[in-house]
């Protein structure tokens, strides 16, 4: 059962500061560029919680964990994060444009608490694996501050729309809005009335939860979760709902609804030590059937990407590719079609049927592994890959003579994901990229 709660969540005083000038893109999207320009924006900048700078004075007393724990008390007892007088659900909605495209999109979501479950209670289910280092990270900032900063992005599945629908026929005047630095407008409402909220918890309660970003803050909040138990067992309700660190904040999406957009992540392979076109694309053939496309990148990558979007249509999984070849030659393109001769269960037994079909575990246990060499710890450490959402940004290396070769995906589908899931699997690193991503700053829970 789906647990989902109101809460009185901390928001920035929009009197006191200017919402662009705080709110940021999440902590794991922010490069050091971005995050100097964030201190720059305000002394307020939520970038100061999430993601503040390392010192080499830091100390276990003092660091950056300690000076975000001390920002935002500072930023309370100043009034400028201010808590909200009483529990609400907070709709918000993102309107778009996706790179490369015309027209816009809105993605329609609301903020509120969920209950956290452990994997094997079979109500919230993840499709990635994560890493050890980022949950440190994040633990140990929770550890300090005792808030929850960043949103987990929860999919649910729900084609009528009965959950979402009486939040967001109110939902008419917001409360923040403001334009990120990609374009994204970003509207934020506050829902009290309790009619609504129970409809929208009622519907909620049967239906899965699957997590689309911030798998390692939800086993983050986990791993406090359990801490806080051993730590005061008496606090505990029986039913493992009253304690504040029995829940994290998340932003909750419909993916039946209009507006969740999954975008490619392409792979670039370099720094190999040997490298022989012509050998490789030898080795490929044994998985795959392999169709040279003609002409320079501009009019290739445009078929290149009709190709991969009629495999996917026609349930058969491809794979693009951009290979170089000896100077001065430029690289030569190429769609690699599954053979039907492959059998799957037997190459790949220890998958799951919806995993095998994925193209982007084609791409890394054919591909990647037994055509170029690029193991399973080389892809962990990326010693050889490296991963772009632009095809543009994955050609120009290869073009440049610093890759050997770029790989192109159709992105997956908000279904896909869900399905496997729900049956127990997971992607491989890097094979979801949810555009936009959540922004930062909007809302606040504070373990109190």
């Amino acid at each position: 059962m789906a647990l989902v709660r109101p809460f009185a969540a901390y928001r920035y005083d929009l009197g006191r500061v200017n919402a662009a000038d705080v709110v940021t893109q999440p902590y794991d999207k922010i490069t050091p560029a971005m995050q100097q320009a964030y201190f720059e924006r305000s002394p307020y900048n939520f970038v100061r919680l999430i993601l503040g700078a390392q010192l080499a004075s830091d100390t276990p007393q003092n660091n950056v964990y300690t000076r975000a724990s001390r920002s935002l008390a500072d930023w309370i007892n100043e009034g400028v994060l201010r808590k909200d007088s009483e529990p609400a659900i907070y709709p918000y909605t993102q309107t778009f444009t996706v790179p490369g495209e015309s027209g816009s999109h809105t993605r329609r979501g609301f903020i509120a608490l969920g209950h956290l479950e452990d994997y094997d209670r079979k109500v919230v289910f993840r499709h990635e694996r994560t890493l050890s280092g980022p949950k440190q990270d994040r633990l140990n900032l929770l550890r300090a501050t005792r808030a929850h900063f960043g949103q987990i992005f929860m999919l649910y599945s729900d084609p009528s729309r009965a959950a979402e629908a009486p939040l967001f026929a109110r939902a008419d005047a917001p409360i923040l809005e403001v334009r990120d630095e990609y374009g994204t407008l970003h509207r934020l409402f506050r829902e009290t009335d309790a009619g609504v909220i129970a409809r929208l918890t009622q519907a909620m309660a049967p239906l899965p939860l699957v997590i689309a970003d911030g798998h390692h803050r939800y086993e983050t909040a986990l791993a406090w979760r359990e801490e806080q138990r051993a730590q005061a067992p008496h606090v505990n309700d029986p039913r493992e709902t009253a304690a504040p660190w029995d829940w994290a904040m998340m932003t909750f999406v419909n993916l039946d609804a209009p507006g969740l957009v999954v975008l490619p992540t392409h792979r670039v392979v370099h720094s190999l030590a040997a490298w022989d076109a012509a050998a490789a694309l030898e080795r490929l053939g044994q998985y795959f059937e392999i169709e040279a496309v003609a002409g320079a990148w501009e009019q290739a990558w445009p078929r290149l990407r009709e190709a991969l979007a009629r495999a996917a249509a026609a349930g058969r999984p491809a794979v693009a590719a951009a290979l170089a070849r000896s100077a001065p030659s430029a690289p030569s393109f190429h769609v690699l079609r599954l053979r039907p001769s492959v059998q799957l269960a037997a190459e790949l037994p220890g998958y799951h049927d919806l995993q095998r079909r994925l193209p982007v575990l084609l791409l890394h246990e054919f591909i990647l592994d037994r055509a170029l060499g690029v193991n399973a710890e080389a892809v962990l450490r990326q010693t050889n890959l490296r991963y772009e959402r632009e095809a543009d940004a994955a050609y120009a290396p290869v073009a440049a003579g610093k890759a050997q070769a770029a790989f192109f995906l159709h992105p997956v589908s908000p279904q896909q994901v869900r399905d496997i899931a729900l049956a127990g699997a997971v992607m491989p690193q890097k094979s979801t990229d949810f555009f936009p991503k959540l922004l930062s700053g909007l809302t606040v829970y504070k373990l109190e």
